[in-house]
């Protein structure tokens, strides 16, 4: 058996579990399994209505057999944020970003077809070279083998609302350990939107900054669009600690925050400034541990992110 292979399951509702088998080789995964995808639009598919409706995505992972890779030291690189007065606390566990600044507008919710189903995550406008990228999980952009489809990426989502556009995804990215095995450690996905009204998605709405191999324990903020109880999907959530360091199963950093369903992909700030409301994006929300409630934990950026990323946003 793989070392690295372990059981999770997906939530799917309202504290919903449905038991599911995603383990380091999924039955049509591959080494050389393709590690982007083109996607294709349906017109005038997501409606309000739709947007609503749709299913949060998360994973959660149970206890499992085997270890976790050790991180490699590796040189960090960091790409500054490109921009367009917040009565918040820290350290919190999860509320409501009354705030202002460019998180507002850099985060977002994700929208895709999953099979027969609509469903939903969370994703951020990064930094990039074609300005069209939008960070996220790797389970955000593909799951137990399979991409997803009609992907669109809808910044300050509000209610149904889509004050900057819908912004469609023309190819969508993951890291090769998770689009070959699905790999809990390297749960990143990425997507290349196209323009919309003649802008790039940097342009209309800004891009917050990225950093590859900054270490652990740090002053981290994190930001989603929890979908599931005791949240509706309706509003941008954070939570805001200082970080750990998973010692159970995965390298992932680790955050005490009780987000649900449909925060998968949203980011995580180090370095967050709450006035501006710009920080360096340094992971994503990606699981949590059914025996271990509020607490999330997000992949660590390293050279796997890093070569995804740059092949997102030189797309």
């Amino acid at each position: 058996m793989n070392r690295h292979r372990r059981a999770v399951s997906v939530l799917v509702g309202a504290g919903a579990l449905i038991a599911g088998a995603l383990s380091a080789a999924t039955p049509s995964a591959a080494a050389d399994a393709p590690a982007s995808f083109r996607q294709q639009h349906s017109q005038g598919f997501w409606t309000a209505e739709r947007m609503r409706a749709a299913t949060p995505l998360d994973v959660t992972a149970v206890p499992g057999a085997g270890g976790a890779p050790v991180a490699t030291s590796a040189a960090s690189t960091s790409i500054p944020p490109t921009a367009a007065a917040s009565p918040t606390a820290f350290p919190q566990a999860g509320g409501a970003w009354t705030g202002a600044g460019a998180v507002v507008k850099t985060s977002g919710r994700v929208f895709f077809t999953m099979g027969d189903r609509t469903a939903s995550c969370s994703g951020d406008s990064v930094t990039s070279a074609n300005g069209s990228t939008v960070m996220t999980a790797g389970h955000c952009v593909k799951y137990q083998g399979a991409w997803h489809t009609n992907w669109v990426f809808v910044p300050a989502y509000n209610n149904g609302n889509a004050p900057y556009g819908q912004w469609p995804a023309t190819k969508t990215f993951a890291t090769d350990q998770w689009a070959a095995s699905e790999d809990m450690n390297m749960d990143v996905g990425l997507a290349v939107v196209a323009p919309l009204n003649g802008q790039t998605l940097t342009q209309a709405v800004g891009a917050q900054g990225i950093l590859f191999n900054g270490g652990y324990n740090k002053r981290m903020y994190s930001f989603g669009f929890p979908a599931a109880a005791p949240y509706d999907g309706s509003k941008l959530v954070y939570c805001s600690g200082n970080s750990g360091k998973d010692f159970l199963l995965t390298k992932d950093h680790s955050l005490s925050c009780n987000m649900t369903g449909g925060s998968s992909g949203g980011p995580w700030f180090q370095d967050f400034n709450e006035a501006t409301g710009l920080g360096t994006q340094v992971s994503v929300n990606s699981f949590g541990y059914t025996f271990l409630p509020n607490r999330m934990y997000g992949p660590y950026f390293g050279n796997e992110a890093k070569a995804a990323y740059d092949k997102a946003q030189t797309s």
